[in-house]
């Protein structure tokens, strides 16, 4: 089944952009800057192109650019446009915009270009934190609304993800184990938000410790033959909609009947999900963190 959104309301418009839905209807109407479509019922929609030039309309619009002007552009030269502003932009919060317009746009240069220039003044876990992040954090806004497909959401994790490989390879090959203490990463069953457990493994790498990171979906089970090979063993995983409110309780339960046995073995635990439960009723073992940079400070 294709589940790629491709048409928008006025309201998506609204939410992506900042735009209001009736400053959007006189852009459209004075300067026929858009072209939306309507149903049976006469109500706007509006395709892809139109989202994407509006956003990028948006972007220039606040960087100095008159609508009158930007109306009268060749609706194929505004993204080259945005990207050469966007790349000469000195203002505090043109990276988030400038990376949002990547994913709409799906142009990969533009998010490359943006992450090399960041590159030449920031260290890669600057980057992660100071602007990966918020682009997440607005991702999941905007999924919330319903406002970006699923296209555009791989497009930008993709490229996040390649970031964090390339990073965490670049340490591995540089870094030197200096401590006997053992970290296993993985995900529960049916999780598969990978992100914030691949920087925390790019973490744990560069303090010098060991880590195993077994990755997306792995049952518990499948946990206990970890515990053969080590004695000292810090779990870490990512609970981001798995497992469920109704089943975490019974998975923690079962987690500590199963792997936290030993005495020196310990789960450490983040994600959205831990809102689902009382911190104060988890066993000593298990910690939990609001943040990644707060269980760094742990290591």
């Amino acid at each position: 089944m294709n589940n790629i959104k491709s048409t928008f309301s006025i309201k998506d418009l609204e939410n992506l952009t900042g735009i209001k839905a009736h400053t959007i209807r006189i852009w459209e109407k004075r300067y026929n800057l858009l072209e939306p479509e309507r149903t049976d019922t006469n109500i706007r929609y509006y395709s892809l192109s139109n989202l994407q030039k509006l956003l990028n309309v948006s972007y220039l619009n606040n960087n100095g650019y008159k609508i009158s002007k930007l109306a009268a552009i060749e609706t194929s030269k505004i993204p080259e446009l945005v990207r050469d502003v966007a790349l000469n932009d000195q203002s505090n919060n043109h990276i988030l915009s400038t990376f949002k317009l990547s994913m709409i746009n799906f142009d990969q240069k533009l998010f490359y270009d943006t992450y090399n220039s960041l590159e030449q003044e920031k260290s890669f876990t600057d980057i992660f934190y100071e602007d990966f992040i918020p682009l997440l954090s607005e991702i999941g806004m905007l999924w919330q609304t319903d406002t970006i497909t699923p296209a555009h959401e791989h497009f930008a994790t993709t490229l996040i993800r390649q970031k964090i490989l390339i990073n965490t390879e670049n340490i591995q090959s540089q870094n030197q184990i200096k401590s006997k203490k053992v970290f296993v990463l993985y995900l529960p069953d049916n999780e598969v938000h990978e992100l914030g457990l691949m920087m925390i493994n790019y973490e744990i790498i560069a303090k010098g410790h060991q880590c195993i990171y077994l990755g997306q979906s792995v049952p518990t089970d499948s946990l206990k033959d970890i515990l053969n090979y080590y004695d000292d063993i810090t779990f870490v995983s990512y609970f981001t909609v798995k497992p469920e409110k109704d089943n975490i309780n019974t998975y923690i339960k079962e987690f500590s009947e199963k792997i936290l046995k030993k005495k020196h073995v310990k789960l450490w635990l983040l994600g959205r999900m831990l809102d689902e439960i009382d911190h104060h009723t988890l066993p000593k073992q298990i910690i939990p963190f609001d943040s990644i940079k707060n269980l760094v400070k742990k290591l």
